[in-house]
C-alpha cells in the first residue's frame, strides 16, 4: 500500500472501533493517532494522558497544548506505577508494569464512560526493539490502529507533516524512567534529577539527546548530527556545568552518540531473545 492507502486503512480501522479512548503522551505517534481519531470519530473519541512523575513537565505541557490547539478532547488521569514494587525495582520488565498500570486505569475509564475500545500509538518499527509494554497492551486487548494500518515511524511523521501538525518532527520522548540504569530504583528524586539535567541541556540548544542515570555518573548521548558542535571545548564546559547542577558529580559523553533503548544493551541475552513482536487487537 502507498501512504494514502495506509491513511485510509487507518481511518477505516478507527471507524470500525466505533468509539475509543486513545492513550496519549504527546509524542508524534499518539498525537497523530488522537488527531486522526478525532477527525474520524468526533465526540466518540477521547485522548487520555497519564500525569505521573515519569512524564517530564515540559512534555506534559506540550501535550496539553497540542490537544488544545487541535480541539482534541483530553482527560488527565493519575497513574501510580511508582507505587508498584515491580516497577520501582526497575528490572528489565519495568515497562510492562508501567503499561499494565496505564491500561488498567484506562480500562476502568473506558467502562465508566462506555467507550468501545482503548487504543495506543504502536507503530511497525516498535516491534524491532525490546518493548515489554506491548505484552501489557496485548493482555488488556488494547487496539493498535497505526500498526494495523502498516504505518511505520517515518510514514506517521510524513502524514503528520502533511496534516500541518507541528509535532511531525518532534524528537522521540520516552518516559524519564527509561533513562535510569536497570537495577537502580526508580524514585521521584531520581526522575527529577534526570529531568533537570535534560532541561538544562535543552536550554543550551541540544535537541536529540538523552541523559542516562548511572548513579553518580550522568552519561550523555547526543545525536550524531549534533555531536560535532557539542564537542566544542567551551560548549563541553557549559554542558558539564549544566548537568552537574542537577546533582551529578560526574558527567560523561557517550562516544557512540544517541540511540534509542541503549539501556537494553546490558540486558541478559535470554531476556532479549524471549521478546516477541506483539500486535494488539
Amino acid at each position: 500500500m502507498d501512504l494514502e492507502d495506509k491513511k485510509l486503512a487507518l481511518e477505516e480501522r478507527l471507524r470500525k472501533l466505533g468509539s475509543v479512548i486513545v492513550a496519549y503522551s504527546g509524542g508524534v505517534d499518539s498525537a497523530y493517532l488522537a488527531w486522526a481519531a478525532h477527525r474520524v470519530l468526533g465526540d466518540a473519541m477521547l485522548a487520555a494522558i497519564a500525569d505521573s512523575a515519569s512524564l517530564a513537565r515540559s512534555h506534559y505541557r506540550d501535550a496539553l497544548g497540542f490537544a488544545e490547539e487541535n480541539g482534541i478532547p483530553l482527560l488527565v488521569l493519575e497513574t501510580k506505577e511508582l507505587e508498584r514494587e515491580a516497577y520501582a525495582a526497575n528490572s528489565g520488565d519495568r515497562c510492562f508494569h508501567c503499561k499494565d498500570e496505564l491500561f488498567t486505569v484506562l480500562e476502568t475509564e473506558r467502562a465508566r464512560q462506555n467507550f468501545a475500545a482503548v487504543a495506543y500509538g504502536l507503530n511497525l518499527d516498535d516491534g524491532k526493539d525490546f518493548r515489554p509494554g506491548q505484552r501489557a497492551a496485548a493482555e488488556h486487548h488494547v487496539a493498535a490502529p497505526l500498526a494495523e494500518a502498516d504505518l511505520n515511524k517515518a510514514e506517521i511523521r510524513a502524514l503528520a507533516q502533511a496534516a500541518g501538525l507541528r509535532v511531525w518532527d518532534k524528537p522521540a520522548s520516552a518516559c524519564l524512567s527509561s533513562r535510569i540504569e536497570y537495577g537502580r530504583r526508580v524514585t521521584t528524586e531520581v526522575l527529577r534529577q534526570v529531568e533537570d539535567a535534560e532541561e538544562a541541556l535543552r536550554a543550551l540548544g541540544l535537541r536529540r539527546f538523552r541523559v542516562r542515570h548511572h548513579g553518580s555518573v550522568a552519561r550523555i548521548e547526543i545525536a550524531q548530527e549534533e555531536l560535532a558542535a557539542a564537542l566544542d571545548p567551551e560548549f563541553f564546559r557549559r554542558m558539564a556545568a549544566a548537568v552537574r547542577s542537577a546533582g551529578f558529580p560526574y558527567v560523561a559523553v557517550d562516544c557512540d552518540g544517541y540511540r534509542s533503548g541503549s539501556m537494553n544493551e546490558l540486558l541478559p541475552a535470554e531476556m532479549l531473545a524471549g521478546h516477541a513482536t506483539v500486535r494488539a487487537s
